[in-house]
């Protein structure tokens, strides 16, 4: 958690603008309070008498909510100054950023007084908006009100002093905010998940026989273990159950008690001190007893409210997301990138420290890196880090970093897809799989598809080297490799020619209310119409017109895969990482000495995100400066 981060506010909003649950911290505000004060008295600074007045009624937030919303265009706004911008206005800055961390101008009720409440970080889970207010020094109040007046701001100036982007790097508290809000959108959805840890069947005995058992090895989301508590009572069991049941299920009712217990056992009086949630609420259903006591020399950090009892040993698991988008052109350059993260699960009786060496950490490989904050780092080394940490309960990201592939693409290629008529296209894939890779990295499986969202396909027509292929009324799913026939040591080529036919097009009116796109559009489509109301938002608008053909430069999200034509493929890859980290388990080491074995395994894998574009159309890249 960043320093110095103080929370003044949460507020949860639904669907209909309206404030479901709300948190005011009295502790924060009155440091808030205090810190303006003095801060007009040293510097003779000015102040809206209206910035030191009491947070705004839920009511009042919720209506200026609603006002900001319909004068930005939609929830997050803008992010762009465009012809309806009004100065003062989040859009008026001209930034993308203004999409997440906004500003709201309060009405007060009694006063008919408005007043700039900011920065208020925004986060949108299931169909909940949550807005949380961190403290911020007043100079940074005053920056980001002159920002909004000024006319030379925005991306064309990132960087310069003065502009939100600069502003924001001396925020920390703003990067805490935005870890509270993901949490309470986590609990809310029923979405808390820990890391996943790779258990491995047998013992590990270090080396690569670690990777390649890791690779056969079972997934495990270990909760958070906590020692059997004779005082816990059953009143207090039974509501934490039906608090985690309803999350659980993917309940869409607000789940306040258990909100409320969340945000006073991790944040108490506004300061954010651990924000596991899984952790919270196992100290709810279980408290504490006298075996959780730690030694009188020793102090308990937030983050490890209960100590293990049982077998003893260490799990490490690097897990890397592999991103790329291919281009086959000669003026468009490939792009490939990783991201990271070192999960772990110690299992480690007392408060021990441990201490490890990351290699692989060459720095033209790596591009950032963060670690959890119960670890000591020192300055980074050539090709080796060590790092220290206290271990917290159950699995947690002990590191994430980002990454060049050090390897090149798992899988090069182009895919090209021509129209042959308005109803038929005639397609072509040629791919090589694992090209310079050696074992022990193993491709487990390997899947390409083919989304065609806007069309219904008929028919394919066409035979792959190598593989199944299988249709839905929207997709095309070749599956290259399947699961148990995992590539190994060697490289292969595929090869896919066909074609695919679509049902006829036609015409169709939707319904779409006035928008600063336009008015009422008519869209071509072969998708079966359904019934609709007449109220759309802006985001479902702009989906629509990203699936016509339309110039991007004149869309909100100008790069969304909609517009274009593209295939993407998922895979898994073990036995080793492809930025190059890794971890020794000979090399672990356990302060006060303990007999712990350490077990270490690594799973690559794809999000959605590795596409292959087609040649033959459009597509979207970034311009790469000379």
């Amino acid at each position: 958690m960043p320093a110095s981060c103080g929370i003044r506010a949460i507020w949860v909003l639904n669907s209909h603008d309206a404030v479901v649950f709300s948190r005011r911290f009295p502790v924060v505000e009155k440091q808030w309070r205090v810190a303006c004060k003095s801060e007009i008295e040293r510097n003779g600074s000015s102040v809206d008498s209206a910035a030191l007045l009491y947070l705004p009624s839920d009511s009042e937030l919720a209506s200026s909510f609603a006002e900001r919303k319909k004068r930005e265009g939609s929830v997050r706004g803008f992010g762009i100054r465009v012809s309806q911008s009004a100065e003062g206005s989040d859009s008026w800055v001209d930034d993308p950023v203004t999409r997440h961390v906004i500003s709201i101008n309060i009405i007060k009720e009694e006063a008919r007084e408005n007043y700039l409440l900011w920065p208020l970080v925004l986060h949108m889970k299931s169909q909940f908006c949550i807005l949380v207010l961190p403290l911020v020094e007043l100079q940074h109040f005053n920056s980001y009100k002159e920002l909004c007046k000024r006319s030379d701001c925005g991306n064309a100036v990132g960087g310069v002093d003065g502009s939100l982007s600069s502003l924001l790097l001396d925020l920390p508290s703003v990067t805490g905010a935005f870890m509270v809000a993901h949490t309470i959108g986590e609990i809310i959805s029923g979405d808390i998940a820990e890391p996943e840890v790779i258990v491995n069947p047998s013992p590990s005995v270090g080396g690569l026989l670690d990777s390649l058992t890791g690779s056969i090895g079972i997934s495990s989301r270990a909760k958070p273990v906590a020692a059997p508590v004779a005082s816990s009572t059953p009143s207090n069991t039974s509501v934490g159950a039906v608090s985690l049941d309803a999350m659980k299920t993917g309940s869409r009712q607000l789940d306040k008690d258990a909100l409320r217990t969340y945000i006073s056992s991790s944040m108490p009086f506004g300061t954010p001190l651990d924000l596991n949630a899984s952790s919270i609420f196992s100290i709810k259903l279980n408290g504490f007893s006298s075996a959780d006591l730690p030694p009188v020399d020793v102090k308990q950090p937030a983050w490890k409210p209960y100590l293990y009892k049982g077998k003893q040993k260490i799990l490490f698991t690097v897990h890397e997301t592999v991103a790329a988008a291919l281009y086959d052109r000669d003026e468009i350059p490939d792009s490939i990138s990783v991201s990271g993260q070192v999960n772990c699960r110690a299992e480690l009786e007392g408060l021990p420290d441990v201490s490890l060496p990351l290699t692989g950490l060459n720095s033209s490989r790596i591009e950032s890196l963060s670690f959890h904050p119960s670890a000591q780092v020192p300055e980074l080394g050539a090709d080796k880090q060590s790092v220290m940490f206290s271990p917290p309960l159950g699995n947690f990201v002990l590191m994430r970093y980002q990454a060049s592939c050090r390897l090149g693409p798992p899988i090069k290629g182009f895919y090209q897809l021509s129209m042959v008529s308005e109803d038929e296209g005639a397609f072509l894939f040629k791919l090589t799989l694992m090209e310079g890779y050696k074992a022990p990295l193993t491709m487990e499986f390997c899947t390409l598809t083919m989304p065609f969202p806007r069309r219904r396909i008929i028919a394919v027509d066409g035979t792959p080297s190598v593989g199944t292929i299988s249709t839905s009324e929207h997709s095309v799913e070749w599956k290259i490799l399947v699961s148990g026939r995992g590539l190994v040591g060697k490289s292969i080529e595929a090869t896919f020619p066909g074609t695919v036919k679509f049902a006829p097009w036609q015409t169709q009116k939707l319904p779409f209310t006035k928008s600063f796109f336009g008015s009422m559009a008519e869209e071509d489509s072969d998708v079966d119409t359904e019934p609709t109301n007449n109220v759309v938002n802006v985001e479902e608008f702009l989906m629509e017109k990203m699936t016509k053909d339309l110039p991007p430069v004149d869309l909100e999200e100008p790069f969304c895969w909609q517009a274009y034509n593209y295939a993407k493929v998922s895979f898994r890859i073990a036995g080793a990482s492809l930025s190059g980290i890794s971890i020794d388990p000979k090399s672990v080491s356990i302060y006060p000495s303990v007999k712990a074995p350490v077990e270490f395994s690594i799973q690559v894998v794809t999000a959605g995100d590795y596409i292959l574009w087609n040649t033959l159309g459009r597509c979207p890249s970034v311009a790469i400066p000379k």
